[in-house]
Order: C-alpha cells, then sequence, then structure tokens
C-alpha cells in the first residue's frame, strides 16, 4: 500500500502464514524483539514513537493456531507481559480460543482459561 511500510513475520519453513503489519511513513516505527528466538511464535512487536516526551505505542499482531503447544503459549504471554510492563499496548491477531465466553469471562478448558487469566 501506497505511504505504507509492511512488516511482516513469515512462518519458517513452510509456504503461506505468518503475521504482517501495514505502518504509515509517517509515524516512526522501531520493531521490538521480546524473547522472539526463545520459542517460535508467530507474532510481530513494534514501537511506535509517541511525540516529545511520550514513550509511545507498543503495538503486537499474533496469530495463535488451534492446538498450539503449552511451550508457545507460555512463550506469547512473556512478550505480551513484557510488551505491556511499561507501555501503552495494541494487542490484536487471531488467537484461536473458540470455547471462550467474552461475554462472562468464562472458559471451557484449562488452556483457554489460562489465556484468559
Amino acid at each position: 500500500m501506497e505511504a505504507y511500510r509492511l512488516l511482516r513475520k513469515d512462518r519458517q519453513g513452510r509456504f503461506g502464514g505468518g503475521v504482517s503489519l501495514y505502518v504509515s511513513d509517517q509515524l516512526e516505527y522501531m520493531e521490538l524483539r521480546l524473547d522472539m528466538d526463545e520459542q517460535p511464535t508467530k507474532s510481530l512487536w513494534g514501537r511506535i514513537k509517541g511525540r516529545a516526551r511520550t514513550s509511545g505505542i507498543i503495538v503486537g499482531v499474533c496469530y495463535r493456531p488451534p492446538g498450539q503447544e503449552d511451550r508457545a503459549d507460555e512463550a506469547l504471554y512473556r512478550q505480551t507481559g513484557a510488551a505491556s510492563s511499561s507501555q501503552a499496548l495494541v494487542f490484536t491477531g487471531e488467537f484461536s480460543q473458540p470455547d471462550i465466553c467474552w461475554q462472562d469471562s468464562t472458559a471451557g478448558h484449562k488452556q483457554s482459561q489460562t489465556f484468559l487469566d
């Protein structure tokens, strides 16, 4: 797209998949590494610089496939915790947790309840 930068993290060793994010050329963006090498997750993290004396906004985009292993979930939770510790955070993606009832914040499985917690 014109006037935007495409940022992407492709799935390793396979065709298709991964995550992407378009950022306006008018914004100062810096990619963040949040323990990404520890466990491969399908996520992309960055910081959009704020105006004078503001720390900016952390932006994350994630794809969590159905049946993802607990190790990958834990790595994603650590990344999210690191990203949200001292910054404003926008986090979006496909989290594939179909048994969560968002109206009353309940889950049918332990893995989904951990995600809610």
